[in-house]
């Protein structure tokens, strides 16, 4: 399949296609013990991102993928690089390709199934399994994933390390593989190895034995890689040259053993005989009350010409060789492609383990139903009140009405500070066995009542680890059976932290919601560090997210049973981005806009992206000045979020300045922008912009990078001054930051006047 897609098909721009014919063929072996023999119904399994031509391979042996696909490896519309959930036309379980997160996944939805499952009763996962590579465990984030607490007592969780002992650029040393053993044992992990195989074990249980073992365990990797690819009559003496002194006795021990069948021998490791790995994984699934890591020791690159070479990571066979390898097969010319011929031994197997492993009658998935969905929620909103605020008060309705028993929540050690109290101490907080509660003040904030009834799982301070199980519970409808709405609440500025994690939950299709809260140099004391600029552009950037960023309290009660919706929709749903603020807010506008709109159309205008919050056709036209054909100077300001009431500040003084000003509040810039881009040739906007505004200018303003809204003029093609955060924040009152980036009502002002002199 790779050499197919770099030497075969054409490729008339000449770029690189690429493949990895040596991380595929070292985890052959492992993909055949575990289809053919180990995997049962329910099972989901992470493959290594580099072994997806061995993947699909399987798939197509097993009937799942068209024969057709195997000459699309790396082409538009064909099999991906990476297996893809979304994109691969076979079934993949977890995506993968950017390595160490295909190693967490299956981790967080154990976690997932657990939960579920003590929920619900009824799951139709099992067993979830990783195929690692061994470079892989460099990423911190699976550090962050196996120090969690979280992860405790998954004994349906198995690792396995392609533990090849080489990476892109080098080989690993061999202590790396010590170490990394007694790591995961420390953490509570069940920890095997496929070390060495049967024909090896056989000569170390003779006379002299151990001291070839020990020769082999004493050598660097490098040596080894060395060693395997020699021919025997070189191989012999450099492997009886020990260091130790043992030479005579290694001498005896591999007298018996041919020159040509010596470096096959030396080169029989645990990792590629079926037997031994057969024997591990029977281990690893009698493990009782803790996850289990397996270390398989492999070869990169086993059975071709570049096996062990220190450089072969994305070394492509020649056209020389792979006819070698055809000829060494005994396979005809043409029929490199072929399944094996109906009625064969090889032929029953995979027909057998496809009925087995894919039934067609497939087990029930439970039903997100959105009638559960209330309407609206009745929640007393005080005059004054923070987006922060109103998501906490929400979110405690929301634990009474049907839809709430699929809700979980989560949070990287910010619950308290993120108004996620209420909730918990409502719902409590999700552990496997129930604990006592030796804390019995009644003044607590938080009462942290723990067990299995809980619906919150608070981790540890790993944001990359809240994505990350957000994604997996925003799949469980799919890998579990059992659809979940999770909510995470996050610092807005450590969005960044997890973003690999939110890229891949989101690229996976998974459905969920996070809180980034608070947010913006709207924090002020907090200090720079605490501060957002970019996550503006982070919600409006990444595909397949909603992002919002209201600023009123009955904006986000809205904006969150939307979310919910998206998530009970499991073929055109998406995750849901809150960008939320501490900023207690007047609601007395919103109030207005509410009885000057209707409730029913302002609801649909605001999850639509925006609205006109302060409209000066309804104000006070005595003190707008006019051109000489009567037309008014006219401004319109775009606001989004903490900043919504500066806005209103500015217009103010504007209209009492003889402007006319109409304010909009954009809820979601994101939302306006894909229906602008969708419609071009159509009015997308026509609600927020009057025909007699359309050549108005426009200022812009956001707690966040000036430029996220700078694209609003495009829409009909007037000048735009962008206000907004450009450089790092600091220590300071709110207005003295806000007069100091610019965002405050003196500047929104001072730019409208600049732009209508122009």
């Amino acid at each position: 399949m790779v050499h197919h897609a770099n030497h075969v098909r054409p490729n008339p721009d000449g770029t690189k296609i690429g493949g990895h014919q040596a991380s595929s063929t070292s985890l052959v072996t492992i993909l055949t013990a575990l289809y053919f023999h180990f995997l049962r119904p329910g099972d989901r399994i992470s493959i290594k991102p580099h072994a997806s031509p061995a993947f699909h391979a399987v798939q197509y042996l097993l009937g799942r993928l068209p024969r057709r696909y195997l000459a699309t490896l790396r082409a538009y519309g064909g099999l991906q690089a990476y297996p893809s959930r979304t994109k691969d036309p076979d079934d993949v379980d977890f995506s993968t390709g950017s390595v160490g997160l295909g190693a967490v996944a299956p981790a967080f939805a154990a976690l997932a199934h657990r939960y579920a499952k003590l929920h619900f009763g009824h799951v139709t996962s099992r067993r979830f399994i990783a195929l690692v590579g061994d470079a892989e465990l460099d990423e911190g984030n699976v550090w962050e994933a196996i120090l969690d607490e979280a992860m405790e007592g998954l004994d349906n969780l198995i690792w396995i390390v392609d533990l090849n002992r080489q990476s892109l650029d080098r080989v690993v040393p061999g202590i790396r593989a010590t170490r990394l053993k007694r790591l995961f044992a420390e953490n509570g992990w069940q920890v095997l190895e496929a070390k060495y195989g049967r024909r090896l074990q056989a000569l170390f249980q003779q006379p002299g034995g151990d001291a070839l073992r020990q020769r082999i365990d004493d050598m660097s990797n490098e040596e080894y890689q060395a060693l395997i690819r020699l021919p025997g009559h070189e191989l012999r003496p450099r492997l009886c040259d020990d260091p130790a002194g043992r030479g005579d006795r290694i001498a005896r021990v591999i007298a018996d053993v041919p020159d040509a069948e010596l470096p096959a021998v030396l080169s029989n490791l645990g990792g590629h005989d079926l037997a031994e790995l057969f024997d591990v994984l029977a281990q690893a699934d009698a493990s009782v009350g803790k996850p289990t890591i397996i270390f398989a020791y492999t070869i990169k690159g086993w059975g071709l010409p570049i096996a062990g070479h220190p450089h072969n990571h994305s070394m492509l066979l020649t056209a020389e060789q792979i006819e070698a390898l055809r000829v060494a097969h005994g396979i005809a010319p043409g029929a490199e492609w072929d399944a094996f011929a109906p009625g064969t031994p090889e032929a029953d197997l995979c027909a057998e383990v496809a009925a087995r492993l894919y039934p067609l009658e497939k087990p029930p998935v439970a039903a997100c139903d959105p009638a559960l969905i209330p309407a609206d929620l009745d929640v007393a909103i005080p005059e004054r009140t923070s987006t922060q605020d109103a998501f906490g008060r929400l979110l405690v309705r929301l634990a009474d009405t049907p839809i709430g028993e699929r809700i979980v929540t989560s949070s990287p050690d910010v619950s308290v500070s993120t108004n996620l109290a209420g909730w918990i101490n409502k719902t409590g907080v999700f552990t496997p066995v129930e604990h006592p509660d030796y804390e019995t003040e009644s003044y607590r904030l938080l009462r942290w009542k723990r067990g299995p009834s809980g619906r919150h799982i608070e981790l540890g301070i790993s944001e990359m680890n809240l994505f990350m199980l957000l994604g997996m519970m925003g799949l469980a409808a799919e890998l579990c059976g059992q659809p979940l709405i999770p909510i995470g609440t996050v610092y807005d500025p450590f969005v960044c932290r997890g973003l690999d994690a939110l890229i891949y939950s989101v690229y996976s299709g998974a459905k969920f919601i996070f809180a980034g809260t608070p947010s913006g140099i709207t924090l002020s004391p907090e200090g720079g560090a605490h501060q957002s600029t970019i996550t503006p552009s982070i919600g409006a950037e990444l595909p397949k997210l909603r992002a919002y960023e209201p600023c009123y309290a009955q904006e986000v009660a809205w904006l969150l049973l939307e979310a919910i919706r998206e998530c009970c929709d499991r073929v055109h749903g998406q995750a849901t981005y809150l960008r939320l603020s501490t900023r207690p807010i007047d609601q007395a506008p919103f109030n207005a806009a509410l009885e000057r709109i209707g409730r029913a159309e302002l609801r649909r205008q605001a999850v639509m992206g925006g609205y006109r919050l302060y409209d000066w056709r309804f104000g006070d036209q005595t003190a707008i000045t006019r051109r000489g054909d009567g037309r008014p100077y006219q401004v319109m300001i775009a606001a989004a979020g903490a900043v919504v009431p500066e806005a209103l500040e500015a217009a103010a003084y504007l209209q009492r300045e003889g402007v006319a000003v109409t304010v909009l509040n954009l809820v979601s810039p994101k939302r306006l922008f894909e229906r602008w881009r969708a419609a071009r040739n159509q009015d997308p906007l026509g609600w927020l912009f009057l025909p007699e505004e359309r050549r108005a200018p426009i200022v812009t303003v956001q707690d966040g990078a000036s430029h996220s809204l700078a694209w609003l003029g495009s829409v009909y093609g007037v000048p735009v001054a962008a206000l907004g955060v450009d450089d790092f924040g600091q220590s300071g009152a709110r207005a003295d930051l806000y007069r100091h980036f610019g965002i405050d009502p003196a500047s929104i002002a001072e730019a409208a006047f600049r732009m209508l002199d122009e």
